[in-house]
């Protein structure tokens, strides 16, 4: 059974005392407070101002992108959490992607945007095709809206391809989506992970992902297995060698 506190009776002198205190630490507090709200604001635009210094760099990142075909579309495919959702036709769909853009909101906690930009292609009309979340952080309530796609006749592929499950969501483990069932779903802006780590993650720096190296490598045997056969051999040896020893100390 836990033990109960137990009251201790205070005098009057050592209540004012413990008031004032409280007080004091009151004040305290408040102050510590304010610092960190200047801070806040004091950060916020150290990151508006190096997000407009970046800016130039991204754009030249994707001109450059531009010469190397499918570069988007593998960086995807080797993202460990993004391609968990994606199937095979829409791989084939992504081939045509050849730009893709994150835009942070100018105050950047109000929101941001992500825009993929297509080739001509058999699947749908659009060239650009956008994801916009707005965070709610003027007090309105947390919103996603996305391009509708304009699919071509029998291309539609939220209606051709199988639900399926993923355990990538936070909140909720529900049969979900496919990369374009993620890119309609406007239900939960707040807890959207695909869009998170497209933004903190793929967008930054997509080439490690482009780069990522095949990890399934080979064992390698010595020339006509040479090393292989002497290894059993040796132990075959070994074995012979012990069974004559003991024939001879039985003996």
């Amino acid at each position: 059974m836990a033990a109960t506190a137990k009251k201790v009776k205070k005098s009057s002198e050592t209540l004012d005392d413990e008031s004032e205190a409280l007080e004091a630490v009151d004040s305290c507090q408040n102050e510590i407070d304010a610092l960190n709200e200047k801070a806040s604001e004091e950060i916020l635009k150290v990151e508006q101002k190096y997000n407009a210094l970046r800016k130039p760099y991204y754009q030249k990142r994707n001109e450059i992108i531009k010469r190397i075909p499918t570069f988007w579309v593998t960086a995807i495919l080797n993202h460990p959490q993004i391609s968990g959702i994606l199937e095979e036709e829409e791989e084939e769909c992504l081939q045509f992607l050849e730009k893709l853009v994150v835009e942070e909101f100018d105050d950047i906690k109000s929101g941001y945007r992500i825009q993929f930009f297509f080739e001509e292609n058999p699947f749908f009309e659009n060239k650009l095709l956008t994801k916009e979340f707005n965070l709610g952080s003027n007090g309105d309530s947390p919103s996603s809206t996305s391009t509708t796609i304009k699919w071509k006749p029998d291309r539609d592929l939220t209606t051709m391809l199988p639900k399926k499950t993923t355990n990538t969501r936070r909140k909720r483990n529900l049969e979900y989506r496919t990369f374009f069932d993620w890119f309609t779903d406007n239900n939960d802006p707040i807890n959207d992970d695909i869009a998170e780590l497209i933004k903190d993650d793929l967008w930054p720096n997509p080439l490690q992902y482009y780069l990522v190296p095949d990890i399934e490598v080979e064992p390698e045997d010595d020339e006509d297995g040479e090393g292989v056969e002497e290894f059993g051999e040796e132990a075959d040896e070994e074995e012979v060698d012990e069974v004559e020893d003991e024939e001879e100390r039985a003996s």
